[in-house]
């Protein structure tokens, strides 16, 4: 209702405009102007329906009246223009003079002719009822065209054919009737009637005719205008649409009507425990999940050294289980890291080995190798766009950045020195592009400016392995370690914004949503905790019943404009909870 009147003045007015236009005529003559004539018409008559009298004489009224009003224009022509006269100007009764072409004159008359008149407005009249008097100012007239086209035609011989017809049918097509449900039971003359039609055992009661007026808008073309379509077709605006596997039902009904009720300006992330979906398909554990910037497909990696692309999809009733739509197969280990480099649409993963490929064929483009073998890759980010780059750390403590347009490296800087600092064990880059961290298996955080090279600080962030790191707007960093907490830093300040403690396990896995943080553990507990509070809880936590997740939790991923969350587990399949 809101985006009816844009519909209105941007859509249909413009639309009947030129359909009633005197001034212009179609390229294809009569017969186009004919199909658009009925296409729109039956188009209005659908949002009338939907909407209802009084919504139609509210917003709808100029938009019927234009239509219905080319009838009372084209009987003002027609009295004032001789058929000998060229391109004169024509005056009409609001005083204004009208250039008037008689080939387009010619064109009306066909188009808005008795027939049109009949088939419009009778459906019109019921949907509307005594309204139609007040949105249609000249209904006399259309009234008196309809009923002149009804006198034209013969009833009696209409009857005729449908009575020979409906014998003939009822015999032969009595199978197909099962076959075509959208056609309706013609009467059964073979069978006793007791006021209804009989069928069987089975008394079926007719379509009220009354109620079949819309479908006199179902037309087809010939070459001399159009005729009502075949009675033996149901009225469509009143048909009840079939069962599709694509239709909302069970979990993800319950899901979305849930959601109609949340108000779009809630921050928080409400978790409900709903199973959506599940994708099977990997036979090791789940090591890294990463939704496309689309939130249409996302990317799974496992120990079963693939990459696998999977659709989003409304499907099914939540228990149904998606194929992927892709493996990628190239890896000759377990795969730890993967995610879209943005910037030119192509996949990054790595077991050891980067390895970039095209996302659409699977094309290997390029790979990167350790050039130690002992010196693996222990941590890969990507960049964002517009920069094409990708920083790759390896157990030396050096963090290297590669172009997959040209070979070798583009820069090489060494972030610490010595053993104490131990190795990289993850990567994060803020979402400018300005800064990567690295977090190291000592606990130590070094945080590096990609513009100048230079280390900006290096800090102690926590007594134990850092597990994982994000990067946010803002210059926030959010890092979470074996020592059970989970910290929020700005990047330059000395003390930490937010601290969090796990009392039983720590958290292994975590993505952002907002400013909020959703958490994973190994306890398949989901916590949520908000970066706006100081306190230390969780503002909420939610176990994981064995119904909804089964395993145990070993990766995880917010769709941020979903509200969905991404679980994958150590037995190979991802979940889609809401």
């Amino acid at each position: 209702m809101d985006i009816l009147p844009k519909i209105s003045q941007e859509v249909l007015l413009p639309v009947l405009g030129s359909l009633t236009s005197p001034t212009v005529g179609f390229p294809s003559g009569a017969q186009a102007r004919i199909v658009l004539c009925v296409k729109t018409i039956s188009l209005i008559a659908l949002i009338c329906l939907r909407i209802g009298q009084e919504m139609v004489q509210q917003h709808l009224s100029d938009t019927v009246r234009n239509f219905f009003g080319a009838f009372s224009l084209l009987q003002e022509l027609q009295e004032q223009v001789m058929p000998d006269l060229g391109n004169l100007p024509v005056p009409l009764s609001n005083g204004q003079l009208l250039a008037l072409d008689p080939a387009v004159l010619m064109e009306l008359q066909k188009v808005f002719s008795p027939e049109m008149a009949y088939i419009t407005y009778i459906p019109f009249s019921c949907l509307l009822g005594d309204v139609i008097r007040v949105v249609v100012p000249n209904h006399s007239l259309v009234e008196k065209l309809a009923s002149l086209y009804q006198e034209n035609v013969n009833p009696k011989s209409l009857q005729v054919v449908n009575l020979e017809q409906t014998q003939s049918v009822a015999s032969s097509e009595q199978d197909m009737r099962k076959a075509e449900p959208f056609s309706s039971y013609h009467e059964d003359t073979h069978s006793g009637t007791f006021g209804s039609v009989l069928v069987g055992n089975r008394i079926q009661v007719p379509v009220d005719t009354q109620r079949e007026g819309l479908g006199l808008l179902r037309l087809s073309a010939v070459t001399d205008g159009f005729i009502p379509s075949s009675s033996s077709e149901e009225n469509t605006l009143k048909q009840d649409l079939p069962r599709s596997t694509h239709m909302l039902c069970g979990n993800w009904l319950a899901y979305w009507q849930y959601e109609i009720g949340v108000s779009q300006h809630d921050p928080r992330f409400h978790f409900h425990q709903i199973k959506l979906q599940s994708f099977s398909g990997h036979s090791g554990a789940i090591k890294c999940v990463a939704p496309l910037s689309s939130e249409d497909f996302f990317l799974s990696g496992s120990k079963d050294k693939t990459v696998r692309l999977w659709p989003l999809y409304n499907y099914g009733d939540g228990t149904s289980e998606v194929p992927p739509r892709f493996t990628y197969s190239e890896h000759k280990k377990s795969v730890f890291y993967v995610s879209q480099l943005e910037a030119s649409q192509h996949v990054v993963s790595c077991d050891g080995t980067v390895h970039i490929w095209d996302q659409f064929t699977g094309k290997l483009l390029r790979t990167f190798d350790e050039l130690d073998s002992k010196v693996p890759i222990t941590a890969v980010s990507t960049m964002p766009p517009p920069y094409h780059s990708i920083s790759v750390a390896s157990a030396d403590s050096v963090l290297r950045f590669i172009d997959h347009r040209k070979p070798g490296l583009q820069h090489e800087f060494r972030l610490a020195s010595g053993v104490s600092a131990g190795l990289i064990r993850c990567l994060a880059v803020s979402p400018n592009g300005r800064s990567v961290v690295a977090g190291f298996s000592s606990g130590f955080l070094v945080l590096l400016d990609t513009r100048t090279g230079l280390i900006m600080r290096g800090w102690p962030a926590h007594e134990g392995d850092i597990l994982q790191i994000k990067a946010a707007e803002g210059n926030v960093l959010i890092s979470s370690s074996s020592d059970h907490s989970l910290t929020v830093w700005k990047e330059l300040e000395q003390k930490p914004l937010h601290h969090y403690k796990s009392a039983s396990e720590p958290i292994h896995a975590f993505d952002l949503y907002g400013n909020e943080v959703v958490t994973g553990t190994v306890a398949n507990k989901i916590g949520v905790y908000s970066m706006l509070q100081s306190s230390a809880l969780p503002v909420s936590t939610t176990k994981l019943s064995s119904e909804n997740f089964r395993g145990t939790l070993t990766s995880l991923a917010v769709l941020p404009t979903k509200c969905h969350l991404l679980l994958g587990s150590d037995n190979g399949v991802i979940r889609l909870l809401a």
